[in-house]
């Protein structure tokens, strides 16, 4: 490959400039350290934007499917890891599993050009640091992989798409000069399971604008393959291909291939069935007897080489400057560098010295006053220094400790957000610091408050700023000299240091240790006086400090610093620095040694044979192998001896903890350990044999410190001794190491105070040890080896992952078109009782959406063959999105916060709980029921269990014949009303305004009626008993046409009308009810009629076929001959047509006696007469709203005042307003109208009270509905409105369903409606356990009103058909005299109509017929009393039968599921379930922004996993109102389902879990 490498110096002198400002930036710590070259930015990532040179050499024949080769070229090829990683991907190229890739929406996330979508302060700043190292350790990938697409997509995916739009999706980015990849049909294939998302070149984006936006409410209708099926009917008819799958559906294609991936066994096999026990949730997998154990003996203590003692080592750090700065003044202590890598400035020791003692005596003399100084000793102080600076941090440190303060060297912040900025305000608060010392460029630059002061960092304590430049400082007076004890246990300094959880934690190192472990590296290393070092790692914290500051110093060394910024801008400077100086020792970390190899070839004349050790920090990271022996490879023939490279192990907890020591020349290099993988998964050390695929291959780190003793004891649990061959825990004794966590005693105790175990739990001796946080083991020699980190440990089932040993695993799988500079974050989540392993990845700009698929699909392939592991979720975010350390590595807690928060953001995902959740419960396998109903009945009663039924009140007998007659039929009793009260009014209708536009009275609304009924005699052409549409707005209008027809002695039949704005959707529901009905006659309003016969009616249904049309605005003044009068009771009186929520269209008949006996019912429950008022707002076509609209008022004489909802819509207030303005007492609405007053009023109330809104006369408030109660929406309800004076025992609710129109309703007698807690999972296997309020898995339930007078209920087992127990779980059947009489069906399904209206039980009572509801539910005893003294009968409605979703054997239902995920992120509006081919669907309603759709798959799996024990198959994010909801504001889960199918929906996004 030709080398891409850009000379910094051949670029104009503006973009250098610009360069070398960004990087002056970039020190400030806004970029990252570490990481990848950018594969972007050319050789050596010097800022050089992306040259792709053509591709000349062999080498491009490898790379036909993908861009030239990144930087990684031939050095890297040896390599194992990645060889490892090419032959997993082999073994599973020949399985060839399709994985369906996620829809996604084109304007979802239009990536922007690279230009745009990356900051310029990125030039090469945000590489995670470790990232470069393990990169090193991989290298180019064998091409053939990407070369045949077709190896992971299913050849059996239809195919349909052409070889053009193959090559359009193939080969989008590549230079036209590259040979295109053949074509073949797997890979047309891919472009057709791909690219159907996509769009082709040329054509437009589809427009996610222009569809007009509505309102929930009127999107109640169904497209026309779903209408008319009833109950029996299969939907054969739309699914009848291929496993059931819709031909047209690439949806459905997609999920087929789910399926086909979910068809592969998985790992641990779920043991067999198990007959339900709800307490066992979890299923434990069973020890595998063949996982490996340790073998070894208990591990012995290991010590190091005594400390020896040298004459002039100085009583303390501060004596050994002073005794320089004295006798040394002009030896060069720090030399600086600027941006170009050139030196700056030097600092000598007289210099530091006396800067350090002026500093001091400022500190202690200068702030505050004499009397009240600023500043005691002992005092904390925050250091806040860029890295670019160290001459500054150098002298405010040594001052800190001549004035004998606590330094605490922080990174400088540069927002008040910044990531993990709150934790170092922790680590202030914990340490008490109220001062800051910073550099005057530095203050400069922090973010301030408009009016010039420091902004208060987010989770900071006040602070007072100091600025430290020489010219503020003031000269000692003569008389003082700083106080130098000889080192004590006083603390010297803190470091701060963060845990795996985030916290920031400040370490403090006592005087004695900071000189011990000074000492102890000057023996370790050997240093001499005078001799030279290359340091180029942050001289704040850590190895740069502890060798950098404060050991050089100790040996009068000459340290040249050279800052992160100056790596950037010229990634040889540092090799060049030894260069020059000749210096002795260098102190590097992989990355610097990754980037000086990749910009080597500019310098010929490079010498580095003056080195005698190479320290590598992060030698202990596993992957450093790699870079350490390339960097040899390279630099052997510049003079670099390989015995130099001196790898080591340190921890913030015990300082420096193992080095190795430079080898004689000529020396046996030390040995390698190749580990298995597996063997150490399980914490065993085993030297891997079988499959070079899941091999570790370690360095040592060299022996432990002098003057230390250390053990390996057990990560978790009891410190217990470790075997030999076991990985545990370094610990370590030392005076040379931290002492506690500074002002955290409780955790200290368990870090550095930890006392080692045997085998039988006796401690092996007094001396008490420090966890180092290291997971490693002791070879041959003594010699130690480190393989992780604690906090890197993922344990997964038992198992131990390490997040290094996953990223680099990622990392090797040809991340270069993917990944942007191998920034790859690897963390855990805990969900349902274990650890899910998580990566994120920031993708490049360009990367195109198939190479991102691949590449995670690979990924998942890699880690699950190498690491036996399965990843839950792998997410891409935008390139510079994850949050950053400050030296630019990405903060892990912070991902992994924003992760579970959902603002993450993510531009890709991938979800596998199927893989990677082994624990479910076992699935339910329903039992053959061998007992009959009636043992079960017994033995309930010998339990003591009652049979569960319930019965309203006595109807009571009417006496006087008068009445009789008058309330036969409601045509009579209006007439009779006509007569005897004729002034009387029944019926006002308000608009928006409140305002009464129209009234009736009794006289009025009988002469409407008779109008209606002479037209209809006249132009109908009508027999008795023709059925008639009455198709009118809300209103009074309707009323009167209904009581014509009744007049006429035809059948009417309400029809909700279509919306004008939305005819498409709503005018075959319309059409679909005339047709089914068999109407004769359309009775409507002249707008109506225009739309009917409208062109825009014609597009969706034929308007040349409609019936008869009449339109009953202006009718002549005529009077019928005769009004109709049936001769029995029995006939029917009209047709009640509505669509249930699986979508089916029912049409129920309502006999004369039916609805005379339910208008008698609801008048005794709610105590209606004529002098009463009530207020309705409900929709007025189907159910118990029509009834209370239509047909109450005319029956019980009392007055309705009726609210049209949709006027709600231009008016929040008007229903609330209505009931103060008429003090009403009874209300009746729906939940979709109390949901608006909720959503639109709830912030509203103080206006509305000041106002003079009073609710205080509301007494009964009800919400008519046909579901389980709504509580969460019913209490917030209360709650809101309790100011206005609502009484929180005026919400209840009522319950109807199709075979009877009202079943409860809550009256004005009876005892409130009471609440229980069931608990969940009881509930899923059909039975009901009471439980306590905020009981784990616990569901309230209300209570659905009294039951109606006249009414029995009774609960009974829906299979065997025989009676329940008390507080048992079953199909709510009814018996009562208003119930309907059958369906009205065209297709005259008899069985049905027997089955759900006139049905028997099996056993107890066999005579009385019953009518099924269709619902699931179950009463209960309750401890109150009713009207006549007997304890209460509380019906609990569960849900409807139809709807619920048989998933792993047992019942759910969607409502639950639904309420789990409308809770996952504040983001979803709305949510529905349905299953499809055993896949549980989740359609999520995205009302935040469209970045955020992606978020919500992980939250949503997650919760439903969580809460439900549920893998979610399919996740759809979708717009705002999309869900469809009927008239009741019910969703209609089954219409959504089939548009869901039939890829109606447009959503935003589309996840398939795998």
């Amino acid at each position: 490959m030709a080398d891409r490498g850009v000379d910094l110096s051949a670029l104009p002198k503006e973009v250098r400039d610009q360069l070398a400002e960004l990087d002056l930036e970039l020190s400030e710590g806004k970029g990252g350290e570490g990481g990848l070259m950018g594969e972007e930015e050319g050789g050596g990532g010097r800022g050089g934007g992306g040259c792709y040179s053509p591709s000349t050499s062999s080498a491009s024949r490898h790379h036909r499917a993908h861009r030239s080769g990144g930087a990684r070229d031939e050095r890297y090829r040896s390599d194992i890891h990645t060889e490892a990683v090419q032959a997993a991907l082999a073994k599973h190229k020949e399985e060839k599993m399709a994985l369906p890739m996620p829809t996604k929406r084109r304007s979802a996330f239009v990536q922007s050009p690279i230009d745009t979508c990356t900051p310029p302060d990125t030039s090469s700043a945000s590489e995670d640091e470790g990232s470069l190292r393990r990169k090193a350790a991989l290298s180019a990938v064998l091409a053939q992989s990407l070369q045949s697409p077709d190896y992971w997509i299913n050849r059996s995916v239809q195919s349909s798409s052409t070889s053009s739009s193959a090559s359009s999706t193939l080969s989008h980015g590549e230079p036209k000069t590259q040979p295109q990849p053949q074509i073949t049909p797997a890979a047309s294939l891919l472009a057709d399971v791909l690219a159907h998302t996509r769009i082709g070149k040329n054509s437009v984006p589809p427009d996610v604008t222009s569809s007009t936006p509505q309102e929930r409410g009127s999107r109640v209708d169904l497209p026309p393959a779903v209408r008319g099926m009833s109950r029996g009917q299969s939907r054969s008819s739309m699914l009848d291909t291929a496993d059931g799958v819709p031909v047209n559906s690439r949806v459905s294609t997609k999920i087929q291939q789910l399926l086909n991936t979910l068809k592969r066994p998985k790992r641990p096999p779920l043991s067999e069935f198990f007959v339900d026990d709800s307490e066992e949730i979890v299923e434990v997998p069973q020890p595998d007897p063949n996982t490996p154990k340790p073998e070894g003996r208990q591990i012995i203590p290991v010590k190091g080489e005594p400390l020896g003692v040298v004459s002039n080592w100085p009583p303390a750090l501060q004596a050994a400057l002073a005794r320089w700065g004295a006798t040394q003044a002009k030896s060069p202590a720090l030399t600086a560098l600027d941006i170009t890598g050139k030196p700056l400035y030097t600092l000598t020791y007289g210099k530091l010295w006396s800067r350090s003692l002026k500093l001091a005596y400022t500190l202690l003399n200068k702030l505050g006053t004499k009397t009240e100084p600023v500043l005691q000793p002992g005092d904390r102080v925050a250091l806040v220094y860029p890295n670019s600076d160290p001459g500054m941090f150098w002298v405010a440190f040594y001052g800190c400790l001549l004035a004998e303060v606590i330094p605490v060297p922080i990174e400088v912040p540069l927002s008040r957000q910044d990531a993990g900025s709150q934790q170092i305000g922790f680590l202030l608060g914990s340490c008490g610091v109220s001062l800051a010392l910073t550099s005057e460029v530095c203050l400069k630059g922090l973010p301030k408050t408009p009016n010039g002061e420091i902004i208060q960092f987010k989770g900071w304590p006040r602070m007072k700023w100091v600025v430290t430049d020489t010219k503020y400082l003031t000269k000692p007076s003569k008389d003082w000299q700083p106080h130098i004890p000889t080192a004590n246990t006083d603390t010297a300094y803190i470091e701060y240091k963060a845990s795996k959880e985030g916290t920031v934690m400040g370490v403090a190192v006592s005087k004695i240790s900071m000189l011990t472990h000074c000492q102890a590296l000057s023996q370790a290393c050997n240093y001499c006086e005078g001799e030279t070092l290359v340091n180029v790692l942050d001289c704040k914290k850590d190895m740069g400090m502890w060798h950098g500051v404060l050991t050089s110093v100790m040996n009068r060394i000459h340290t040249i610093t050279v800052p992160y910024a100056v790596m950037k801008a010229c990634p040889m400077s540092w090799v060049q620095r030894v260069h020059i100086h000749k210096a002795r020792v260098a102190l590097v970390k992989c990355r610097d040694l990754h980037w000086a190899m990749m910009a080597h070839k500019d310098q010929r004349d490079t010498n580095l044979s003056s080195i005698r050790m190479l320290i590598v920090a992060d030698g202990a990271n596993p992957w450093s192998v790699s870079s350490c022996d390339a960097f040899l490879n390279v630099f052997q023939s510049h003079g670099l001896k390989p015995e130099v490279i001196c790898p080591c192990a340190t921890s913030p907890e015990a300082l420096t903890v193992a080095i190795r020591r430079p080898g004689a020349r000529g020396a046996p290099l030390p040995a390698r350990a190749i580990l298995s993988m597996g063997g150490l998964s399980h914490g065993v050390i085993r030297v891997n044999t079988e499959d070079k695929n899941s091999a570790l291959t370690v360095q040592d780190v060299g022996h432990i410190m002098p003057g230390a003793l250390m053990c390996i004891v057990k990560p978790d649990g009891p410190p217990q001794l470790c075997k030999t061959d076991e990985i545990g825990e370094i610990v370590i004794n030392s005076r040379a190491g931290g002492t506690m966590y500074y002002g955290l005693p409780g955790v200290t105790k368990n870090t550095f105070e930890v006392i080692p175990v045997n085998q039988a739990g006796a401690p092996i001796g007094e001396i008490p040890f420090s966890r180092t946080g290291l997971l490693g083991f002791v070879g041959p020699g003594s010699l130690v080896f480190v393989v992780g980190k604690i906090e890197g440990l993922l344990m997964v089932s038992g198992r131990r992952h390490n997040a290094d040993d996953l990223v680099a695993t990622a990392l090797a799988v040809e991340p270069v078109k993917t990944v942007y500079r191998g920034r790859i974050a690897v963390f855990s989540v805990t969900v349902f009782y274990d650890e899910r392993i998580v990566i994120v990845a920031e993708q490049r700009p360009d990367a195109s959406e198939e190479d991102s698929f691949q590449w995670m699909s690979r990924v998942l392939q890699a880690i699950d063959s190498i690491h036996q592991v399965g990843l839950y979720c792998l997410a891409l975010v935008p390139a510079n999105t994850l949050p950053k350390t400050p030296l630019g590595g990405i903060h892990i807690c912070e991902t992994k916060q924003n992760f579970l928060e959902g603002n993450l953001h993510p531009c890709n995902i991938l979800m596998c709980p199927h893989t990677c959740v082994t624990n479910l419960p076992k699935p339910r396998q329903k039992q053959p029921v061998d007992v009959g109903p009636a043992s079960m009945l017994v033995g309930n009663l010998v339990a003591g269990k009652r049979i569960a039924q319930a019965t309203g009140r006595e109807l009571g007998v009417v006496e006087d014949q008068d009445l009789i007659r008058k309330h036969q039929f409601l045509s009579e009793a209006l007439q009779w009303r006509a007569q005897t009260d004729p002034d009387h009014v029944l019926y006002v209708l308000l608009n928006a305004k409140g305002v009464a536009v129209c009234t009736a009275t009794c006289a009025q609304l009988h002469k409407r009626a008779e109008k209606i009924t002479a037209t209809l005699m006249e132009r109908g052409g009508l027999n008795t008993g023709d059925n008639v549409v009455l198709l009118y707005p809300p209103g009074i209008d309707l009323i009167a046409a209904f009581y014509g027809c009744l007049y006429a002695g035809v059948i009417p039949v309400t029809v909700r009308p279509p919306h004008p704005q939305n005819l498409a959707a709503t005018l075959p529901t319309v059409r679909m009810i005339i047709d089914v009905s068999k109407a004769a006659c359309i009775l409507t309003t002249q707008p109506l009629m225009r739309i009917l016969r409208s062109r825009e009616a014609a597009a969706s249904v034929n308007v040349k076929t409609w019936p008869t049309i009449i339109d009953t605005d202006d009718l002549p003044r005529k009077r019928p001959p005769h009004i109709y009068k049936p001769p029995t009771a029995e006939m029917l009186a009209y047709l009640d047509f509505s669509v249930s929520t699986t979508g089916m269209l029912t049409g129920v008949k309502m006999s004369h006696a039916a609805v005379s006996t339910l208008c008698r019912s609801i008048k005794l429950q709610c105590e209606l007469y004529s002098s009463r008022q009530i207020a309705i707002c409900l929709d007025p076509y189907c159910g118990l709203g029509f009834v209370l609209w239509c047909l109450s008022s005319v029956y019980s004489g009392h007055q309705s005042i009726l609210i049209p909802p949709l006027e709600l819509e231009s008016s929040l207030p008007v229903w609330l307003s209505t009931l103060s303005q008429y003090k009403i007492r009874d209300t009746f609405c729906s939940y979709s109208v109390m949901e608006l007053c909720t959503k639109g009023l709830g912030t509203q109330t103080e206006m509305l009270k000041a106002r003079g809104l009073n609710l205080s006369c509301v007494r009964s408030c009800v919400v008519i509905a046909e579901e389980r109660p709504r509580l969460a929406l019913t209490q917030s309800f209360s709650k809101l409105f309790k100011d206005l004076g609502l009484s929180p025992r005026a919400v209840s609710t009522a319950f109807g369903s199709r075979v009877n129109l009202a079943i409860c309703l809550q009256g004005t007698a009876g005892p409130d409606p009471s609440t229980v807690y069931v608990d969940m999972k009881s509930l899923r296997h059909d039975r009901v356990r009471l439980v306590e309020r905020g009981a784990p898995q616990s569901l309230p339930l209300m209570e659905s009103g009294t039951i109606l007078p006249g009414v029995r209920v009774i609960i009974v087992n829906p299979e065997t058909r025989g009676p329940l127990g008390d507080s048992h779980l079953g199909e709510i059947w009814v018996n009562s005299p208003h119930s309907a009489s059958g369906y009205y069906t065209i297709y005259g399904e008899e069985s049905l109509q027997a089955d759900h209206f006139n049905t028997r039980l099996s056993f107890g009572e066999p005579h009385t017929l019953w009518a099924r509801t269709g619902y699931l539910g179950f009463i209960k005893r309750t401890e109150l009393l009713d009207a006549s003294g007997d304890r209460h009968d509380a019906l609990f409605v569960v849900g409807s039968l139809d709807e619920t979703l048989e998933l792993r054997g047992l019942r759910y239902h969607p409502i639950d599921i639904e309420t789990s995920v409308s809770r996952a992120h504040r983001s979803i509006a709305e949510s529905a379930v349905f299953t499809w081919t055993n896949l549980l669907v989740v359609v999520a309603e995205l009302s935040g922004s469209e970045q955020e759709a992606l978020d919500l798959v992980p939250l949503v799996t997650n919760v439903v996993l969580e809460e439900h024990h549920l893998i979610v198959g399919v996740v759809v994010i979708v717009d705002p109102g999309v869900i469809p909801i009927n008239s009741r504001g019910e969703k209609q889960r089954m219409h959504l389902r089939d548009s869901f199918l039939a890829d109606q929906l447009d959503p935003i996004y589309v996840a398939y879990n795998m």
